[in-house]
């Protein structure tokens, strides 16, 4: 038997995630808060920074914009043989294209500088965001991973928001002067403001379009990600080239790839014929405009000129603002909103309850009537567990893959509430206990370890991050795990940078990443529950028993602080050691003794033992 993840897949996620973006999609006050929220993280990142770089956006613009004044003085100086008018115009209009450089280069610069920052804050604060949150639905339901992949593509460019909320504002801006220049001609091309609306709709309308159907095909997007993984990474190498799987993964992440993209082509193409139609209605009322006026105009050939500049430029300065306003609804909004659910989602999470976590346990845990499926699933991984873990005790769970195992770990780590029934420490309901306090509580290792590539000392001290730098707590903790053949080996010993892709890093074996892991989770020296779910299985089952007999001894000599030691493993030949031995079935609690009484009632551990016993006697 080997352990496995419970969690079931849920169909009916896509369905549900994809209402869920389109209820987004229609609610634009709470997308606006969202960006409003956005930005005010940016601006108590750096205040200094983002007030600069709005005046110099701003500013910018203001030279620009007067262009069409100079050509218009330009143009009657010409008519008037006005020397002077002619030399003011040159001179403005050379101003205004060398202080628009300027302002630009000092613009990009300190906007630069400011994006290094923000992305850094934005970065760090999702990754603090995710970490914060006590559980781990967010990292294991379908629909919440969708919208992690998606801002995880998105958070790095979310300081882009800014600059684009800053070029939006400099456009209007320009706009706001043409259309003023332009009404002082003749009111009428104020009109054309006007006919600028539907392209102004459709192109702020077009990306929030486009980016919902790419958020309802996502988990392509992921699978073909996943499958490229796959094919040009090295763990896989060897077992792709032995089955053969090479042109199968390229087809299947063809196929993965094509049913992402192909929803997302139609719907731009879609989108795109919109939009030529909505500028088509603004090209319309401009020629209409401006060949009307001409004809209605008495005034000066520089009237004429800047009617005819202000309205190019105008035309310009509509299709910026409309592209502006569509990326900022269409990509950084739904990235606003995407960070905003993130913070909401960690702060409801993380309010949970105060009460303290005890110092040491007399009676034990018990599970009293526990049930549990996984959010948005209908299937019972647990159903109605009720079951005593006596202090001191040293419990092996048992049962096959899928029979709720590592569900149960996850409980009684915290890191999910039960859907039904309740978890009691020595008598305390552990949903009343303080998460964090409870983790400081819990030590062990887990079978989906992380591999820290960092100086050994530090990726075994992490386990207890105030001694992460404590080099005789890191030797005690690889003590205890068996770990004294990896360090030994290392060409520095615990200051050894691990992992091959760094300047003098060590390359580390599967089994040697796992003892190290288990190092990690013994750096603590007095848990009152020790979690070993499958943390030995790449190694041999002698090493493994050895290693299992000498944490049961740790555990009963705990000088009364009432550990309970929790182990998951396949090999009987570890379980049997363990005072209490619970075996799951099918969700349910099947049977729970010691391993002589468990033979003797001749049942479904009696039956699994002498099979595994059997396999290893013929091999």
């Amino acid at each position: 038997m080997t352990s496995s993840t419970d969690t079931p897949a849920d169909p009916s996620t896509a369905a549900s995630t994809a209402e869920a973006e389109h209820a987004a999609e229609v609610d634009l006050p709470g997308r606006l808060r969202s960006l409003w929220r956005t930005f005010r993280l940016g601006a108590h990142a750096e205040p200094g920074l983002l007030a600069w770089s709005l005046f110099l956006a701003l500013l910018m613009m203001v030279p620009d914009a007067l262009l069409a004044v100079w050509l218009k003085v330009f143009v009657d100086g010409i008519v008037a043989h006005d020397g002077a008018k002619i030399g003011v115009a040159a001179g403005a209009t050379a101003a205004s294209v060398t202080l628009t450089w300027y302002l630009s280069v000092a613009s990009q610069r300190v906007q630069r500088k400011f994006r290094d920052r923000i992305a850094m804050v934005m970065e760090g604060h999702v990754a603090e965001l995710q970490a914060s949150v006590p559980t781990i639905e967010h990292h294991e339901r379908p629909d919440y991973l969708d919208r992690l992949a998606m801002l995880r593509n998105q958070v790095f460019t979310l300081d882009h928001m800014f600059m684009s909320l800053f070029s939006t504002l400099g456009w209007i801006l320009r706009l706001v002067v043409t259309g003023i220049l332009l009404a002082s001609v003749h009111p009428a091309l104020a009109l054309l403001l006007l006919g600028a609306a539907p392209a102004f709709a459709v192109s702020t309308w077009r990306p929030g379009v486009e980016r919902v159907v790419e958020e309802r095909a996502i988990h392509h997007s992921r699978l073909a990600r996943h499958l490229f993984t796959l094919g040009t990474t090295a763990p896989p190498g060897k077992e792709i080239r032995v089955t053969g799987t090479q042109q199968w993964l390229v087809e299947a992440h063809d196929a993965e790839f094509d049913a992402w993209y192909r929803p997302i082509a139609r719907t731009r193409v879609a989108t795109a014929l919109w939009q030529c139609a909505a500028w088509a209605v603004f090209a319309a009322g401009y020629v209409v405009a401006v060949v009307t006026t001409a004809h209605l105009h008495t005034g000066t050939a520089g009237d004429v000129a800047l009617v005819l500049a202000a309205g190019l430029r105008l035309a310009h300065y509509i299709g910026a603002t409309a592209g502006e306003l569509g990326f900022l609804r269409g990509f950084w909004l739904d990235a606003s909103r995407r960070l905003t659910w993130l913070e909401d989602y960690a702060a409801s999470r993380s309010a949970g309850a105060t009460g303290p976590a005890p110092d040491h346990l007399t009676r034990g845990i018990d599970l009293e009537h526990v049930s549990f499926r996984y959010p948005g699933t209908q299937r019972l991984v647990l159903d109605d567990v009720s079951l005593h873990l006596p202090a001191g005790a040293v419990v092996a769970l048992v049962g096959e893959n899928g029979a709720g195992k590592s569900t149960m770990v996850k409980l009684l780590s915290g890191m999910y509430a039960p859907t039904g029934g309740r978890i009691l420490v020595d008598g305390h309901d552990l949903a009343g206990i303080d998460v964090a306090q409870w983790r400081q509580r819990l030590a062990g290792a887990f079978q989906d370890f992380a591999r820290f590539e960092l100086p050994a000392q530090q990726s075994i001290g992490l386990g207890e991050l105030p001694r992460l730098d404590h080099r005789p707590a890191a030797e005690t903790a690889v003590r205890r795990a068996g770990a004294e053949d990896v360090i030994h080996r290392l060409a520095h010993g615990l200051d050894t940078q691990l992992g091959p892709t760094w300047p003098e890093g060590a390359e580390v074996s599967f089994g040697q990443w796992q003892k190290l892991a288990l190092a990690r989770g013994f750096m603590r020296d007095a848990p009152l529950l020790l979690i070993l779910d499958e943390p030995t299985a790449a190694l041999d089952a002698e090493t493994e028993h050895a290693l299992f007999e000498q944490f049961a001894d740790a555990a009963r000599g705990d000088s009364g602080r009432g550990r309970v030691t929790v182990l998951v493993s396949h090999r009987f030949s570890t379980v049997r050691m363990a005072d209490l031995i619970v075996v799951l079935d099918g969700a349910h609690l099947a049977e729970v003794g010691g391993h002589d009484e468990l033979m003797a009632r001749n049942g479904p551990y009696a039956e699994l033992y002498r099979i595994q016993a059997a396999a290893y006697h013929h091999g």
